[in-house]
């Protein structure tokens, strides 16, 4: 008879299974109610007692949440103790009452990384070394909170960071006036959806078979995009177009190639089929000092679901850059 396991107190296990706990920070109220953000640790049984002087928290995309379990087990393995935030509305933090995703400025995540990190502190100590990873969305706002607080976090990992507007900087100047008015005055109307399904199909292998997604927390097409959220993804889009100074080293990992298509290819399971690559890697030497572009041959937009080949290049160029810049 396996014996059950046992968490700290404000912890308890995650749909992901035991290895895995969860713990739920309360927010400020915005005018939807209650908010909440959530953090998941991987801490699978160990003979090692020793608490880890190292840790990773991890940012998802939109219309996502935490769910890379060998993501979690990669940063074990570096020695690293690894943490996800679920941010506020998405995932296991959204409510009932609440717009999927939305948020009106995207330092309105301030709260939610900031909660995240004194808890990952209490845990490890108030001198843990701790790197900030983002993905798409989440790696946008990973940049623009690592500029707006200097000397918190020791390295920046973004995988397939949204650092620009599809189409370039020419299309973000001539829909932002139009968005800007649509916001004002209805911030929370939907914009026609244009996810035709190809990711999340590219995402499943011929069989049928494929990662294990809860539908409700990554729903197939996406959550609707809405204009006062975009005009935050805009905004935050100029920022990084002006130029950014952050303080730690930046790592930038995209996949090789995009390939957007309004048609089904066999080809989108080895490209990414969300974001141009090409303009994120003319976007990443404006994030800081020292960056490093790293081009993944194979690779999908969310680099760690990848096929089994890209995947791992993924994760070794990561223990690459861990070597030369990582947790100095």
């Amino acid at each position: 008879m396996t014996t059950p396991r046992t968490y700290p107190p404000g912890w308890t296990e995650d749909v992901l299974g035991p290895d895995y706990r969860r713990h739920t920070l309360e927010l400020t109220p915005d005018d939807e109610g209650a908010v909440e953000a959530t953090v998941v640790r991987y801490e699978p049984p160990t003979p090692d007692a020793r608490r880890p002087v190292r840790a990773v928290l991890y940012l998802h995309g939109w219309s996502d949440y935490f769910f890379q379990t060998e993501l979690a087990q990669y940063w074990k393995a570096q020695g690293a103790a690894f943490y996800a935030l679920d941010l506020r509305k998405y995932g296991r933090s959204l409510r009932p009452h609440q717009t999927p995703g939305y948020v009106e400025h995207l330092d309105e995540y301030d709260e939610d990384i900031g909660a995240a990190l004194d808890l990952v502190r209490d845990e490890l100590g108030a001198h843990a070394s701790v790197m900030l990873m983002g993905h798409s969305t989440g790696g946008l706002v990973a940049a623009l909170w690592a500029q707006r607080h200097p000397g918190r976090i020791r390295g920046l990992v973004l995988n397939s960071p949204w650092l620009e507007l599809q189409g370039s900087s020419v299309v973000r100047t001539v829909s932002t006036p139009a968005i800007r008015q649509l916001a004002r005055f209805q911030p929370r109307a939907p914009l026609p959806n244009v996810d035709p399904g190809y990711y999340a199909r590219s995402l499943r292998d011929l069989n049928g078979r494929g990662w294990d997604i809860e539908p409700a927390w990554r729903p197939v097409p996406s959550f609707p995009v809405r204009a006062g959220w975009l005009r935050a993804i805009i905004e935050g889009h100029a920022r990084v177009a002006a130029g950014l100074d952050i303080d730690c080293p930046v790592a930038v990992l995209t996949a090789s190639r995009s390939l957007i298509s309004a048609r089904w290819s066999e080809e989108m399971r080895s490209a990414d089929i969300v974001l141009d690559v090409e303009l994120l890697a003319r976007r990443a030497p404006n994030l800081g000092p020292v960056v490093s572009v790293v081009r993944i041959l194979g690779g999908v937009h969310d680099l760690c679901l990848s096929a089994p080949v890209p995947r791992a290049r993924f994760f070794a160029e990561m223990t690459r850059w861990v070597a030369g810049y990582g947790w100095s």
